[in-house]
């Protein structure tokens, strides 16, 4: 399941919405902030979990045009640093890639429109532009949506840094892209800018840490670090692409891939396939052959022996009917498949073709053999 140990909230458009326990502590730490500025606690809360509602509402933008532009989702995530949308794969043109990109940050723009539009209505701008600099004249209402408005301002001009992972690096490798026509260049090129402004956060985290803003300067250092780790992470992924272009999941993959029928029974299955090829898991097929789920050896043992006979195969296994867990096409670059869930949970993807029948299977150890630089020449 996409996001590890993190807690499943809800499902928006499908989309699973979770959070990290990373996620409890900073909920306290802005909920302790604020409860110095607001007379009553229980405007702290309501604007700690409002700006989270807006960070979640910014990933959603990114999630809705991703779909939108054929792109799975495999969930959204709150956290320490605030939310991240996981994309099924990656863009495959610039364009799509901007618009995934813009789509946040013009969500948080709205948000700060509309804060600023209904303080006006309820008060006055000058009240709300007072609100946003916690002054304690105004009124509770005023005072929520004053803050709103400023920190979704500080998390627009954040995102739109030009440094990958940021929005504004995704921007800025959209642009890159457009105009090399190279994507790996591109994402090199926005990792290094991604760099760039982490290492002037560090410095900066530890200016304010020596001039005596501890906790900011604590903070803004650990997120010029995450960012550093995460561009650097880009670079290296982008190197490995670059070995692999040009190949796509039809080259590497097993063409003769083992498969289990939907209807065969459980005894079958375990007397037949399990038991004879020593896999933990086969990937389950209809009648036409298109791909409907996997079935683990687990769950064949989780059902009593006396059962078996009666059961068929898919009525106990995990189905794929969204295709964006289990399966890649054909034609699929290759590095499109570096950091599938997928493949990280199971060591393999199905490959199907246009209508959805298995065609084979790729595992980690092909995609590592992929991955390989060639030997040299004696």
């Amino acid at each position: 399941m996409f996001g590890g140990g993190s807690i499943q909230l809800a499902r928006v458009f499908g989309i699973r919405i979770g959070v990290d326990v990373s996620w409890f502590f900073v909920l306290f730490l802005i909920i302790w902030s604020l409860s110095d500025y607001y007379d009553d606690f229980t405007l702290a809360v309501i604007s700690a979990l409002l700006f989270f509602l807006s960070i979640l509402l910014h990933e959603l933008g990114h999630a809705v045009v991703a779909m939108r532009n054929g792109i799975p989702i495999a969930g959204i995530d709150l956290w320490m640093f605030g939310g991240v949308a996981k994309m099924g794969r990656d863009t495959d043109s610039p364009g799509v890639e901007f618009r995934v990109a813009v789509a946040g940050p013009l969500v948080t723009l709205a948000i700060v429109a509309v804060c600023m539009g209904l303080g006006s209505l309820i008060s006055s701008a000058e009240d709300v532009w007072r609100a946003s600099r916690f002054e304690q004249t105004v009124g509770n209402a005023t005072a929520v949506i004053g803050y709103l408005a400023s920190i979704n301002a500080v998390v627009l001009a954040f995102n739109l840094i030009p440094g990958f992972p940021l929005d504004g690096g995704r921007i800025a490798r959209a642009i890159a892209w457009w105009r090399t026509g190279d994507r790996n260049r591109a994402t090199r090129f926005a990792a290094r800018l991604g760099r760039g402004f982490a290492f002037l956060m560090m410095a900066a985290g530890a200016y304010m840490f020596l001039r005596g803003n501890l906790v900011g300067g604590i903070w803004l250092a650990f997120i010029g670090i995450f960012l550093s780790q995460a561009a650097r992470s880009a670079e290296v992924q982008s190197s490995i692409s670059g070995r692999i272009e040009g190949l796509t999941v039809s080259d590497v993959m097993d063409a003769e891939p083992v498969a289990l029928p939907a209807d065969m029974t459980l005894d079958r299955a375990e007397d037949e396939f399990f038991l004879r090829y020593r896999w933990p898991w086969f990937p389950v097929v209809d009648a036409a052959g298109r791909l409907v789920g996997l079935l683990t050896h687990d769950a064949v043992t989780s059902i009593p022996e006396t059962v078996r006979p009666g059961r068929p195969v898919a009525s106990v296994m995990a189905r794929d009917d969204d295709g964006s867990g289990l399966r890649v096409r054909l034609e699929e670059p290759l590095e499109a498949l570096l950091g599938r869930e997928g493949l990280g949970r199971l060591g393999a993807l199905m490959a199907v073709d246009g209508d959805g029948r298995l065609r084979g299977v790729v595992t980690v150890d092909q995609l590592r053999r992929a991955l390989r630089p060639a030997a040299p020449v004696a």
